[in-house]
């Protein structure tokens, strides 16, 4: 999974965190809490990045921290601007069918829970899968 590298900032007149992506150009995100921005930006590179392979282009591959600092094109690192990284959580439109194994009584809990939510199996396992990893960031 590609983790890209967002470089956040604190504006204290407006109270809020902003972040912006050197290898996203023009994904940004804005959060009152460093939690928040970290949420946000997670969409706003998902976006991002669809709209990207919409338009028929390739996303381009992430650089490390160490590769950025190296270019010496973001000032800001290292003297004040923190850093987070985030996965590229970019869904390309077509199903796989997987076989995976559970415990049985798991599964009747993940049912249970799918048909309550109007979900289907896949698409609840789906939206948990994607929750965990945004906590992950």
């Amino acid at each position: 999974m590609a983790r890209y590298i967002a470089i956040i900032d604190y504006e204290p007149e407006a109270g809020m965190f902003g972040a912006y992506f050197p290898d996203a150009p023009g994904a940004t995100a804005m959060g009152s809490t460093e939690e928040e921005v970290v949420a946000n930006a997670t969409d706003a590179l998902e976006e991002w990045a669809s709209d990207t392979v919409a338009g028929g282009d390739e996303v381009p591959a992430a650089r490390s921290y160490a590769q950025l600092l190296k270019s010496g094109d973001y000032p800001e690192l290292g003297k004040g601007g923190m850093i987070a990284t985030i996965p590229l959580l970019l869904e390309l439109g077509r199903l796989t069918r997987a076989n995976i194994s559970l415990d049985a009584g798991i599964l009747a809990l993940i049912d249970e829970e799918a048909d309550r939510r109007g979900l289907t199996r896949s698409a609840f396992l789906a939206s948990a899968a994607r929750e965990k990893i945004k906590a992950s960031t």
